[in-house]
């Protein structure tokens, strides 16, 4: 077997992806605390920047899919090199847009894209394809405890941007950041070589399987469920915040905490899923937010009650996704697993759609949030359920031949 070059060692492999997915991802996250700020330097209501974050929450799933099939196709460093350039274009197009139309393309349309192609799910799809098997499981939770690393690290940065320097400037400087993204992802190039003992298969057939195999549709729905928590909290949490008369910088270290308090959840799931059954797991996790979001609500809002909550809700955050990839993985093998993980991240990034756009329709139609939490709760029931009839195992090969 050809050695690989120096920039494909396994470490540096792994160390370039988690940099991604901490600078992707951060920066990402850092969005909701934009919600206030930049609404009131344009004159927008809150259901505008929402409504730009739901868009860009469903091109993101539209994207992924295809972003993931290229992936597997010719390597995962030339879609993360174009996607992160895509994404760091609109990040710094958001800070001269200047109407609700503007935004909806920049921050919606061009960031959601560039995610597509420049964020954790392909790093996540190229662990699975350049990492052994037998630490693939490990290297996912890795990959997602980075993303949380990234929302830990950009929540204060991107809130000390907006103190220092205003909404505007703050979003070109977190465009820099993201800008390393092409550097980083020559490492990732390549297609691996744990997909080589697997079956041949074309992307119909791959499909074709997929769409009829019942573990698959519910690991979908579940994910679905998921997106939506994930883009309620990080778009609505800040403002919710501040009309309880809490802090802007509590709610910037809110989401800051969220993501350090994930690192510990993603990797330990990472870790967990190569030992435990992942379906159980994942129902643990939906039913342990539903626990969360109700004692919060219940509970009188405090500066310690935040902290509490997002410590404990930061265990649960993205601790979903090295288990929902495993699964993918485990279910179809690696040869088109960014294609297929991508669809189920396309249900997760509809539920992001509806849980970021239905955050500002009901806030600006009931005053409040009240009914959003009320909805996490029982979205987090029936997730937890719809978990437990998953079958972990190879699902069987539909018209294929031997490698």
């Amino acid at each position: 077997m050809r050695a690989n070059p120096w920039w494909r060692n396994p470490a540096l492999v792994i160390v370039s992806g988690c940099l991604i997915a901490t600078l992707t991802f951060g920066v990402r996250t850092s969005f909701g605390l934009f919600t206030v700020p930049l609404s009131e330097a344009r004159g927008w209501d809150r259901e505008v920047f929402a409504l730009a974050i739901a868009v860009q929450n469903l091109l993101w799933g539209l994207g992924q899919p295809f972003a993931g099939a290229i992936a597997d196709r010719f390597g995962a460093g030339r879609v993360l090199a174009a996607g992160g350039a895509i994404y760091a274009l609109g990040v710094a197009l958001m800070s001269v847009s200047t109407t609700s139309t503007t935004l909806a393309l920049t921050g919606g349309v061009i960031v959601g894209l560039g995610l597509a192609g420049g964020s954790f799910t392909i790093v996540i799809a190229a662990f699975a394809r350049l990492v052994r098997p037998d630490r693939a499981s490990w290297a996912m939770g890795l990959a997602t405890a980075a993303g949380s690393m990234g929302q830990f690290l950009f929540a204060p940065i991107g809130q000390g941007f907006i103190s220092a320097y205003g909404p505007v400037t703050a979003l070109v400087l977190l465009a820099g950041f993201v800008a390393l993204v092409p550097i980083l992802a020559a490492s990732l190039s390549g297609k691996g070589d744990n997909a080589d003992t697997e079956p041949a298969q074309s992307v119909k057939q791959a499909l074709a399987q997929a769409m009829r195999h019942p573990s698959y549709l519910l690991l979908m729905s579940g994910f679905f469920v998921c997106g939506f928590h994930i883009a309620f909290i990080s778009t609505h949490l800040p403002p919710y915040l501040s009309d309880l008369g809490l802090s802007t910088s509590l709610a910037a270290w809110s989401l800051s905490l969220i993501g350090l308090f994930n690192v510990i959840g993603a990797y330990s799931s990472g870790l967990l899923g190569g030992v435990y059954p992942r379906r159980l797991l994942l129902s643990g996790i939906y039913l342990g937010r539903g626990v969360a979001f109700t004692l919060f609500i219940l509970i009188p809002a405090s500066p310690l009650t935040v902290i509490v909550f997002s410590a404990a809700l930061g265990l649960l955050w993205l601790s979903t996704v090295p288990l929902t990839s495993g699964l993918v993985a485990l279910m179809f093998g690696t040869r088109h697993v960014g294609m297929l993980f991508g669809l189920v991240f396309f249900s997760h990034q509809v539920g992001a759609f509806a849980g970021a756009l239905l955050g500002g329709i009901v806030y600006e139609a009931t005053g409040n949030y009240d009914l959003m939490w009320v909805l996490c709760i029982v979205l987090s029931v029936a997730a937890g359920l719809v978990h437990l009839p998953i079958r972990e195992r190879r699902a069987p090969n539909l018209a294929v031949s031997p490698a």
